[in-house]
């Protein structure tokens, strides 16, 4: 453990408003942090995630390793402390391309400014796959839900999707049925252990490439989790595996209205390349 205390820093993810998109704590330089230090860290800030980076060993000084913490334990991958980070190595170092070396594999991450000069990053996920979920499951999670079978949207079949890490997608057949979301923690979170699930990602479609989402994220030891870069990744997969897009789109996802921390998560989807690329803004949470 550091002698001295780590610089540790809040930013936001998805959002220009630091009360909006979903908050990330960051350290820049984690080299003199055990895992007990990280996790401490991790559990005092309280958010969905926090990310620790340290200079990667092949010298490259924009290639990091980045490990990721919740309240509980840490994860292989986490979409909106991606984002972050690279926004503030981006303030940081100037914009251009990174690499973040993950339990979940290599992703490149590019940090650009908007034309009113808002920081934003853009992440490449590692190669995504999807899975169908066995009816027993399916049923657990409604049940743990309280989601009754008719009111999923049979357009958009439950699926297992990952992208670095695993989500269960269930498409909700209104945004009333999204909006209402009380749910039995305990119950889920056993389920979603047994399916080394990250989050369960509900979602709602709004128009073709307009989609809305809330991600219950128990196993983190939260409620829900404001705006989920992984799990946008995932659901871009998802959405070209299943045909419910073309090969070649770009999605909007919109996702924390709910919780009053709105955010806006863009995916972007390549024709010949199986990686999906989420991007958002960010900005430093004062204080």
């Amino acid at each position: 453990m550091a002698d001295t205390p780590p610089d540790v820093l809040r930013y936001t993810a998805f959002s220009t408003d630091p009360a909006g998109g979903n908050p990330a704590g960051l350290v820049l330089d984690a080299r003199e942090l055990d895992d007990e230090a990280m996790l401490a860290i991790a559990a005092r800030l309280g958010y969905s995630e926090s990310a620790f980076l340290t200079r990667a060993p092949d010298g490259d000084p924009r290639s990091y390793v980045v490990r990721y913490f919740s309240a509980k334990a840490e994860v292989p991958f986490c979409g909106h402390a991606t984002v972050a980070a690279a926004v503030a190595l981006g303030e940081r170092d100037g914009t251009g391309d990174y690499v973040f070396h993950t339990r979940a594999g290599e992703v490149p991450v590019t940090v650009t400014q908007d034309p009113d000069g808002t920081p934003r990053a853009t992440l490449t996920s590692v190669e995504p796959h999807v899975t169908d979920v066995a009816p027993g499951d399916l049923a657990e999670a409604l049940a743990a839900l309280d989601w009754p079978a008719t009111d999923l949207d049979p357009a958009l079949p439950p699926r297992i999707a990952y992208a670095g890490a695993r989500h269960l997608v269930l498409a909700a057949s209104t945004r009333e049925r999204l909006a209402d979301l009380s749910y039995d923690f305990a119950r889920l979170e056993t389920l979603m252990h047994r399916l080394d699930l990250t989050t369960v990602q509900l979602v709602w479609r709004a128009a073709e490439f307009t989609f809305h989402a809330r991600n219950p994220f128990p196993v983190g030891g939260v409620v829900e989790d404001p705006a989920t870069g992984a799990a946008a990744a995932a659901f871009g997969a998802y959405a070209r595996a299943l045909g419910l897009v073309p090969s070649e789109a770009v999605l909007t996802l919109h996702q924390g209205e709910d919780m009053g921390r709105p955010g806006e998560l863009t995916v972007t989807l390549r024709s010949g390349d199986p990686r999906v690329r989420v991007s958002g803004t960010g900005v430093r949470i004062p204080g």
